[in-house]
């Protein structure tokens, strides 16, 4: 088969580089598509501020036709390397049709790449940030995944470790079903509460929410997500952008912020529900109609995705995650949740594994990041 690959240089290279997962998995009653708009702004610099940090390329496989059967990005995020001090080249966004010809020459192209910038290693799928998806689907084929996740055909992991990579690191994604009885987190989040001077914050909308606490939630996840696999420091420019693409669907009542006695954020849960349904009857499209799936999931839902967690350094292990339980647990109530899919979190991450530990719960989705040192 006669491969070309050729380089996102226009716009409409870059839709066909956002459509092609679409085409990739028509009819697949797993695969769920992104807003092709959103991708298409998150490829490009003047639109996502994480190339204030980042530099990227894109390439397209193409057959004999001129169809396209694969894809791939090579993005370099040059503040997570000086944080490790590694020359570290990133891939992402791939996605092939099963063929190792495709995969060799598309990751072909990345490596090239980053021996032209004087990169020495090459990790992916990794996005520009920790928020991008990351992780090649390696368990849980018959699962929908999360609006934060990926599917992806078996087929993808046998053939990128021909291409001599091994395994880097590995995220996890558990479905916990929700408890009837909250009773013992209330009552262990009144006695953290009386102990260390912590409360829920004060806000009674999403505005409120937003005007008061949203910095100090970005202040508090910048410090505990420091050491987490993959992760740079989020600039006020990208927390904006965050804020644009996850805070306009949050619900109150699947959120929590505690702070101390002077009003300050010590740690923060934000669950959402799950869009996945909803985007799939999209298919790719919030408009003409797409929206009013999503409008619908975000109103009546049995199952919420558990989005972001974290909790300052000092009151880790002090059974805060109680009082962030008991406040969401309160609107799952609420609501009739039935369901929490806790999303990608790294294997080793068992800080927020701890939170759901005595939740029914069963780990249904891995997702791997593959490593290759250059020659």
């Amino acid at each position: 088969m006669a491969i070309t690959i050729k380089e996102v240089t226009g716009r409409q290279d870059l839709r066909r580089f956002v459509r092609f997962p679409n085409e990739l998995y028509a009819g697949n009653e797993y695969y769920v598509p992104q807003i092709e708009t959103m991708e298409l702004d998150t490829l490009t610099p003047e639109k996502n501020r994480a190339f204030e940090v980042c530099e990227g390329k894109y390439w397209l496989a193409e057959d004999g036709d001129g169809k396209v059967i694969g894809r791939i990005a090579g993005i370099i995020n040059y503040k997570y390397n000086q944080k490790i001090g590694r020359k570290l080249c990133r891939f992402g966004w791939i996605d092939f049709i099963e063929s190792q010809e495709v995969v060799h020459q598309l990751i072909g192209k990345v490596e090239e790449y980053a021996r032209e910038k004087g990169m020495d290693v090459v990790e992916g799928p990794v996005g520009f940030l920790e928020f991008d998806i990351s992780g090649v689907l390696v368990e849980g084929f018959d699962q929908v995944p999360t609006a934060y996740g990926k599917y992806n055909y078996p087929y993808y992991e046998p053939l990128i470790l021909a291409e001599g990579y091994v395994k880097s690191t590995d995220f996890v994604e558990y479905r916990i079903s929700v408890p009837t009885d909250l009773d013992r987190y209330h009552r262990m989040a009144r006695i953290v509460s009386e102990r260390y001077g912590l409360r829920e914050g004060d806000y009674k909308s999403k505005s409120e929410l937003l005007r008061k606490y949203v910095d100090g939630i970005f202040s508090v996840m910048n410090s505990c997500y420091s050491k987490l696999h993959g992760f740079s420091e989020l600039s006020p420019a990208q927390c904006e952008d965050l804020k644009k693409q996850f805070l306009p669907n949050i619900n109150i009542d699947y959120v929590s912020v505690i702070v101390d006695r002077n009003d300050k954020v010590i740690g923060f849960g934000i669950t959402l529900p799950s869009l996945s349904l909803a985007l799939q009857k999209a298919k790719g499209h919030l408009f003409p109609f797409g929206f009013i799936h999503v409008l619908r999931a975000l109103r009546k839902n049995d199952t919420i995705d558990a989005l972001l967690i974290a909790i300052s350094e000092e009151y880790q292990d002090k059974g805060v995650n109680a009082m962030i339980v008991s406040k969401i647990g309160e609107g799952m109530k609420k609501n009739g949740i039935k369901y929490v899919e806790s999303t990608r979190e790294l294997e080793d991450n068992h800080n927020v594994q701890n939170i759901w530990g005595r939740f029914e719960h069963r780990l249904h989705k891995r997702a791997r990041v593959y490593i290759k040192e250059l020659q």
